[in-house]
């Protein structure tokens, strides 16, 4: 393989932009794959170097995913990396009141979506030459504690923990390890409401300090250009500040 080639998911705003910056930025070919073309053709004019592809993608729908990665190998001719990052929450909402509605919409983008990317990209990996790759999944800090009211949330990436051992016990035999980085706090929309305060398991609320998404774009960077002698199974990357190591 004479080029580093990488699938992204989620890549229209957020972490998953970031990331997606970094490996472009770095001389990478970047698939960018997300559901609104809009943001993705912008994730790509602002990239300063590397080759992107931008792939409307649910991913959630597999023939769509599968039209991805054909798109990408087709374009570059091999897979080193996929950040399997899509993602998304729900309301802070006591189990007691979690509807069957909002359980399935969170399964569904957080770990089946989350399968198909992973599934599709360790076909690739498996079957180029020479075989290979990296895949990086999106787990959270509350992969490890959870927040109040984030059972569907929570309970997706308590899950891709076993996804992510899996993927890297089964893929030994092909040169193909599973890698997952859990992050806090990284300052994306999706994480605005923090400075107007967060439910705490004390019951209170308290704004919650961020830190900017291109340290997740760099960890990220530095996770896909490891030899795939050597891995990282899990990383956290998180605000200094953010209370997660005394919550309880």
């Amino acid at each position: 393989m004479d080029k580093r080639v990488a699938v992204i998911t989620g890549a229209g705003s957020g972490v998953g932009r970031a990331a997606a910056l970094a490996l472009l930025d770095a001389g990478w070919c970047v698939g960018l794959a997300g559901r609104r073309a809009d943001a993705l053709e912008e994730t790509a004019s602002m990239a300063k170097a590397g080759t992107p592809l931008v792939v409307p993608t649910d991913v959630t729908k597999p023939d769509e995913v599968e039209a991805l990665f054909q798109a990408v190998t087709a374009k570059f001719g091999c897979l080193n990396t996929l950040f399997n990052n899509a993602g998304g929450g729900a309301p802070s909402t006591n189990f007691g009141d979690v509807t069957y509605e909002t359980w399935r919409r969170v399964v569904e983008v957080n770990l089946n979506g989350m399968f198909l990317c992973a599934n599709a990209a360790y076909r690739v990996m498996r079957d180029q030459s020479p075989q290979g790759g990296r895949i990086i999944n999106n787990g959270s800090l509350s992969a490890h504690t959870p927040r109040p009211g984030s059972a569907p949330y929570t309970t997706t990436k308590h899950a891709i923990t076993g996804l992510t051992k899996c993927i890297s016990l089964d893929g030994r035999e092909y040169n193909i390890v599973g890698s997952q980085i859990d992050i806090g706090n990284a300052a994306t929309p999706m994480t605005a409401r923090m400075a107007g305060g967060v439910l705490q398991p004390n019951g209170t609320m308290m704004p919650e300090p961020t830190m900017d998404a291109a340290n997740v774009g760099a960890t990220i960077l530095m996770m896909a250009s490891m030899d795939l002698s050597a891995n990282i199974p899990s990383v956290m990357v998180m605000s200094s500040q953010m209370p997660f190591l005394g919550r309880g």
